[in-house]
């Protein structure tokens, strides 16, 4: 199974449109694949889920986790960086089965021009860590506010060619 992890807690971000937006690329290439939004993370994840303390809550998301053998992780610019609670999800999963030998691409957006270049750097370290391969081509996809057409789509034909090259990897990786 492929998990498209949309890598913020922001309601209504285009972290979660970008997510969907490659979910619906998948399906067409016959791929299906499951979006885990961070908004679905409990609210206490702090204090009841790390450490090996399980909440019921986060029982399920752990499961979806355990079963899937790849994931893709959209990242968001936080502060240069990526979310805090992209790193707080990755540590409260269980180590090593969350992630360990297991399939990743990694994808990067910002408003800003340079598409989230330090914070997917700085992620790939972590994927590493806890021993996830990483596909090469990873994409930075700058102005993302800029990239949506009125449906939700990707219409710059630059982004929507690497994009589709990522996705064509991703499914022979």
């Amino acid at each position: 199974m492929t998990t498209i992890i949309s890598g913020t807690n922001r309601s209504g971000s285009n972290t979660l449109k970008l997510s969907k937006y490659y979910q619906k690329q998948l399906a067409l290439k016959g791929h299906i694949s499951e979006i885990l939004s961070l908004t679905d993370l409990p609210d206490t994840l702090i204090s009841t889920d790390l450490y090996g303390k399980r909440s019921e809550a986060f029982k399920i998301i752990q499961e979806k986790v355990t079963a899937s053998s790849k994931f893709l992780f959209i990242i968001p610019e936080y502060n240069g960086g990526y979310p805090g609670v992209l790193k707080t999800f990755i540590d409260a999963c269980k180590f090593p089965e969350s992630f360990f030998s297991k399939k990743s691409a990694l994808v990067g957006l910002s408003t800003g021009k340079y598409g989230n270049v330090r914070g997917v750097d700085h992620f790939t370290g972590i994927c590493h860590y806890v021993n996830m391969h990483v596909l090469p081509l990873r994409i930075h996809i700058a102005s993302i506010d800029k990239e949506f057409d009125e449906n939700g789509n990707l219409f710059k034909d630059d982004t929507v060619r690497f994009v589709n090259q990522q996705i064509d990897q991703f499914l022979l990786f």
